[in-house]
């Protein structure tokens, strides 16, 4: 069996479950064996029921001391029955699980495990897995994969599969120089990867983990080193003047520019009548006025005989800016044009020949602005938004469209100076460090999950007073294996909490494109009071009206993506609030989010999560959408990354060149993914 042959020649996976795996994007066997773990389960003794606390997930060993009951709740059945031991008693519930209620005799002794809530001011035990106690006795302690799921698949099933792939699959050769895993002590590929599904200690799983973060970054970092090199060859193309619109234009702004703002500019103004074509990364916190230095430039190029286009990782955001560049560029002879994934084949259409033929000379869009078929007139700047939500081959894919193109990246994710020369090696950096005047800071506070009650009643006073809010929850739907808040019972859970005169609605990234929009449309236009949400919302949304951030679960987040979703809020005159819930009172946690309850300078707020994280830390929470690496993580694994880059800048040019064309061959390109997308 090779990596590159289907899911379905494993045994036991038919056409309905190679689709369920299909959803999560694995198709082959390669694609499955790199479909790592997201956490570990350890099976630990049976705890007491009276030592149980809320949150956690234990094992128990009771007997039922009831008949078990199902009754029904809405489309739900709900089966109950209490259980003791010397200690105490709990309530354990299964839902849709009736069959459950023939195993459960009254008297009988077994092992529960399960996560325990409390619900009408009792402990409870949600969707215990009932085991006996010698198929007990084996897990534990025994490292137990954990996988991301969909729904219809089982993390069991993508268990099997994998033992399946790995006792199948022929050996392959190995990717990583052999003087190079010898001189960081790495071991093989084949043992990292059966490791990290399968570890058989927490040793072997550090070991496993570190071969494949290396391997990850320096997959990175060869592109990165790649494009750097063919980017200094170039010269510039696309001469672009100083003109005197983008002052007229700045003059008749009805705010002043700042001090950084105006440096920055300066700096992108040179970059233009350089030499050499520009590539630069403008990072600015949240709210720091990247836009408009965008807008400035777009502005230059279309003055100097230029296309410029603009790309967003969403189509909110797009249209964002598509409705922002409409209002500045009026009166200035400008044409701006909007391509989006969604749009109908006749506004495509419409869109490319206006784009072709040169009428329009700002573009603006998502993805869709470097497909195949979009063919561009004179495009002499290309712009993209939130870069960390594209990666580095997309991006030159983007750029490609032009002859030579200046390239200007916005990023509103404050990274640490020594990983953004690293991450952004092929970039000069832009820093937007003061934030506009008059702009009010966030009010914060860090609290249990005990004060919900009181942040509802909190909530329903700003929405009564014609202000909104957004409740961000980790995960979309409830899963079996994991211990998070997520966006749909929640959203049920709050309408009932405020009333009917709230209007509370959800969005989350399963949704189709057209429904995200419209519901962030509505949000925008105040007719959702109150938007359930998962992250999609972090990047570049700009309801000045929205005054609260509520997180749950905020100690799954990593600092500077919850200092992102706060940024969602104090985008207008009103006083506005973060309201970050964790479930965890761990004095760890607490250190942690203390620092967001502190500060609201990214920068700052970056350099602490690294500090924090640091090396060792297998678990890390992950900075979901920054630089989504396959399994490598900016922070928690900072030191290999600067390892990797020191290698990699080592490198004889020939070496470097070799290197990129073994790991990115045209007849692998297409399975190799880029470790820096996160669409």
């Amino acid at each position: 069996m090779r990596r590159t042959d289907g899911i379905m020649c494993l045994k036991g996976i038919g056409e309905k479950t190679a689709k369920l795996f299909q959803k999560l994007n694995i198709f082959t066997v390669g694609d499955l064996l790199a479909y790592y773990p997201r956490n570990y389960e350890t099976y630990e003794l049976p705890k007491p029921i009276g030592s149980l606390r809320e949150g956690e997930t234990v094992t128990i060993e009771a007997s039922v001391i009831n008949s078990a009951d199902v009754t029904r709740h809405r489309n739900l059945q709900v089966l109950t029955c209490i259980v003791r031991d010397p200690s105490g008693s709990i309530k354990l519930t299964w839902y849709n699980q009736p069959y459950m209620k023939n195993r459960l005799t009254m008297g009988t002794r077994h092992l529960f495990r399960g996560r325990v809530v409390r619900k009408n001011g009792v402990l409870v035990m949600e969707q215990p897995k009932k085991y006996k106690r010698e198929e007990y006795q084996r897990l534990i302690r025994v490292l137990q994969p954990v996988y991301s799921l969909t729904e219809g698949l089982h993390n069991g099933t993508i268990s099997k599969a994998v033992a399946l792939a790995l006792a199948e699959c022929e050996k392959e050769a190995e990717m990583l120089p052999a003087k190079i895993a010898k001189e960081h002590e790495l071991i093989s590929h084949r043992s990292a990867i059966e490791e990290i599904h399968f570890p058989k200690s927490m040793e072997t799983l550090t070991e496993a983990r570190r071969r494949l973060v290396f391997e990850d970054f320096f997959r990175f970092m060869l592109l990165l080193s790649h494009y750097k090199e063919q980017k200094e060859k170039e010269k510039n193309s696309c001469p672009i003047r100083r003109t005197e619109e983008c002052e007229q234009l700045i003059s008749g702004l009805p705010y002043e520019l700042t001090g950084a703002q105006r440096r920055v500019w300066e700096e992108i103004k040179a970059d233009f009548s350089g030499k050499g074509t520009m590539a630069r990364l403008i990072q600015g916190d949240v709210g720091s006025g990247k836009t408009i230095l965008a807008m400035l430039a777009m502005l230059a190029a279309v003055k100097s005989g230029y296309q410029a286009a603009l790309m967003a990782p969403t189509e909110v955001l797009a249209r964002q800016h598509m409705a922002e560049a409409v209002s500045l560029f009026a009166g200035h002879g400008i044409t701006c044009v909007l391509l989006t994934g969604s749009m109908t084949a006749a506004q495509k259409r419409e869109a490319r020949e206006k784009i072709s033929s040169g009428e329009a000379n700002v573009i603006i869009g998502t993805q869709a602005l470097f497909q195949e078929k979009v063919a561009y007139h004179s495009l002499g700047l290309v712009i993209t938004d939130e870069q960390h939500r594209f990666g580095v081959r997309q991006r030159e894919m983007f750029s490609e469209k032009g002859e030579h193109p200046h390239i200007l990246v916005m990023s509103a994710t404050p990274i640490p100076r020594t990983l953004a020369i690293i991450l952004y090696g092929d970039l000069d950096i832009s820093v937007v460090d003061e934030l506009p005047k008059g702009r009010k800071p966030i009010k914060n506070c860090v609290v249990g999950t005990g004060y919900r009650e009181t942040a509802y009643r909190f909530i329903k006073k700003q929405v009564a007073s014609g202000r909104q809010a957004y409740v961000i929850c980790a995960m979309v739907e409830e899963s079996e294996t994991t211990e998070a808040e997520n966006v749909l019972d929640y959203t049920e859970r709050l309408r009932e909490a405020l009333g009917r005169e709230v209007c509370v609605d959800y969005l989350h990234g399963k949704l189709s494109a057209k429904e995200k929009t419209e519901r962030m449309n509505r949000f925008a236009a105040g007719e959702i009071q109150v938007l359930v949400s998962t992250t999609v919302i972090e990047v570049g949304v700009n309801v000045p009206n929205a005054t609260v951030m509520m997180i749950e679960n905020a100690e799954r987040f990593g600092l500077a993506q919850l200092h992102q979703l706060r940024g969602r809020v104090g985008r207008g005159d009103a006083e506005s609030y973060c309201i970050m819930v964790s479930s965890s009172d761990a004095p760890e946690t607490m250190e942690r989010l203390q620092i967001l309850n502190q500060s609201n300078d990214g920068f700052y707020i970056a350099g602490e999560d690294l500090r924090l994280r640091g090396p060792g830390d297998l678990f890390g929470i992950r900075q979901s959408g920054e630089f989504e690496f396959a399994i490598g993580d900016i922070y928690t694994d900072a030191k290999v990354l600067k390892e990797v880059s020191e290698t990699v800048n080592a490198l004889s040019g020939k070496e470097a060149e070799q290197l990129y064309r073994l790991w990115f061959r045209e007849d692998v390109a297409g399975r190799i993914q880029d470790m820096a997308e996160s669409i």
